[in-house]
């Protein structure tokens, strides 16, 4: 990458035939770890950007939708959300948001690239102050091996993974949904990054399918972010609980409380509206096969 430039996110893999692209202003960083390429930049329209072997993570502009939303679907879905598990997340940004929530005592994160973490922090310092947390314990590790040893100890567990190539393929494996039942509590509620609809349609419905296999109660949330492929993304939810009503939060909030935790993007409105989805979408996501 060089100044004046620009990046494109192509991928003949993950969205064929189309690319989204930044100006570069900065190249502030480059290397590559032992598990992925990274690189930091900051771009002339959505402030610093990482980007993990050619995919865009987050942008300073808008990472606040994501960031929000893969958190407090799931802890306001649940009704004492007190000790939670990040899986990924090495930038900081879900830490940052989890930590908000006033039922939150602990929160335990697992990353496999440590290089993402200190890069997040002296590149990403908005979103690395999650890290700062008292509440919050990380270790750098493999969140497989993580879960194995861990049964029955979670309210929460989110994993915030980078897409289904790579290093993150796994997290995205009926297996992975197994092991993750495991590790929770009684009532527990999983939620993972859920790629879109609106390019590959099979993808999300095979991952629900796999959640479904473990979960009684499964879902798919959106939220709106610019910078990822098509502008919005999804989530899958699961709740251990058959009563579970994802779309309607046992934790609600007021104006007040939101901007207290300062919050940009969710609002208790906003969770119920999330699981609504097109009507070519839903049909095609929840209609029996």
């Amino acid at each position: 990458m060089n100044p004046s430039e620009w990046f494109s996110e192509v991928s003949d893999v993950l969205w064929p035939g189309q690319c989204f692209s930044v100006k570069i202003k900065k190249v502030l960083h480059e290397e590559r770890s032992k598990f992925q390429d990274i690189k930091v930049f900051e771009s002339e329209s959505h402030g610093t950007v990482l980007v993990l072997d050619g995919i865009i993570q987050c942008t300073e502009r808008d990472e606040f939708a994501y960031q929000e939303m893969i958190s407090f679907l799931p802890l306001c879905c649940h009704p004492s959300p007190k000790k939670v598990l990040i899986v990924g997340g090495g930038d900081g940004g879900v830490a940052r948001e989890v930590v908000k929530h006033p039922l939150v005592e602990e929160v335990h994160q697992v990353e496999i690239d440590d290089r993402v973490v200190e890069l997040s922090k002296k590149y990403l310092p908005f979103m690395a102050c999650g890290f700062e947390s008292p509440k919050l314990k990380l270790t750098i590790g493999d969140g497989f091996e993580y879960m194995k040893q861990r049964e029955g100890e979670f309210d929460v567990i989110i994993t915030d993974s980078s897409d289904p190539i790579g290093p993150a393929a796994s997290l995205f494996q009926e297996s992975y949904f197994g092991l993750a039942k495991r590790a929770l509590k009684p009532n527990g509620i999983i939620c993972s990054q859920g790629g879109t609809f609106w390019i590959d349609q099979k993808h999300v419905r095979e991952t629900l399918d796999h959640c479904r296999k473990h979960f009684p109660v499964v879902g798919y949330g959106v939220a709106n972010v610019p910078s990822y492929p098509s502008g919005q993304i999804g989530f899958f939810i699961a709740s251990t609980n058959d009563q579970t009503k994802l779309s309607e939060p046992a934790t609600t909030f007021t104006d007040k409380e939101v901007d207290e935790m300062k919050l940009r993007y969710y609002t208790t409105e906003i969770h119920r509206t999330a699981f609504t989805l097109p009507r070519y979408a839903a049909k095609y996501l929840y209609d029996e096969k």
